[in-house]
């Protein structure tokens, strides 16, 4: 079912090393709207999801753990030659203690990943919905990064992400649209 080509999905840049941004990052990593929770929020909903959009979802979720390698491939750029006066100046001690230079899902305040950020309703609409949220949120999240950001190579990375959270939530208003038509029906089991 997979193929794994051994490149990034976007060429990851960065022009210096700034863990502080690397903590901002994190919240995309382990954060309640970042890529894990989005990966695995999709391959849930698919098994309760119509024929007609299981096909979506699968490929979206498969795109957002590509966007999760992206995430761990900056962070990890920007603090790989951080020297303990940065981690410091960075807030990132207690990852540090915790984690050492590994990384650990957890969002931006050091909370770690919860599978309450997993959504799951079994109702095709409101999960299609919640999917267009979380893709709104999650384009809200970059956009603020890189507002904070002045890093110009990791700028084109996040702008990509960013880009291409906009592009899911059309699609899964698309899949809104597809599945109002037969909203009505009665289900028989």
């Amino acid at each position: 079912m997979f193929v794994y080509e051994k490149k990034l999905l976007y060429p990851v840049k960065v022009s210096s090393c700034n863990p502080k941004l690397a903590k901002y990052l994190i919240e995309q990593y382990g954060g309640s709207d970042g890529e894990l929770a989005a990966a695995l929020r999709y391959m849930n909903q698919r098994y309760t999801i119509p024929d007609k959009v299981i096909g979506l979802l699968t490929d979206i979720a498969m795109e957002e753990f590509s966007h999760l390698e992206m995430i761990a491939t900056m962070v990890f750029k920007l603090t790989k030659d951080a020297t303990p006066d940065q981690i410091r100046e960075a807030g990132l001690e207690p990852h540090y203690v915790n984690h050492g230079s590994a990384l650990y899902y957890e969002n931006a305040a050091g909370v770690p990943f919860q599978a309450s950020y997993i959504a799951g309703k079994g109702d095709p609409i409101a999960d299609l919905y919640e999917d267009i949220a979380a893709e709104e949120k999650a384009r809200a999240t970059y956009q603020f990064i890189i507002d904070l950001s002045d890093d110009p190579d990791l700028n084109d990375g996040l702008k990509f992400l960013r880009e291409r959270e906009i592009v899911h939530g059309q699609r899964f208003r698309e899949a809104v649209e597809l599945l109002k038509e037969s909203r009505d029906t009665r289900a028989f089991f």
